[in-house]
């Protein structure tokens, strides 16, 4: 298993969420993050969510 951090931030720049999870692959990382964001209400934040080795796996602006 991979580790995962998904971060989210208000327009201004407060941090919102700062969490780490691990995840298979990319594929299930990304579901975990959506569902994640989705729960706490936070899909229409600025957010991204990062391997550990720092590649972009999800990102909203």
């Amino acid at each position: 298993m991979k580790a995962y951090t998904l971060t989210v931030y208000e327009s201004s720049g407060e941090k919102l969420l700062d969490e780490t999870f691990e995840a298979e692959n990319e594929k299930e990382a990304k579901k975990i993050g959506a569902l994640r964001l989705q729960d706490l209400n936070y899909e229409h934040k600025t957010y991204r969510c990062v391997s550990s080795l720092g590649k972009l796996v999800l990102f909203n602006r």
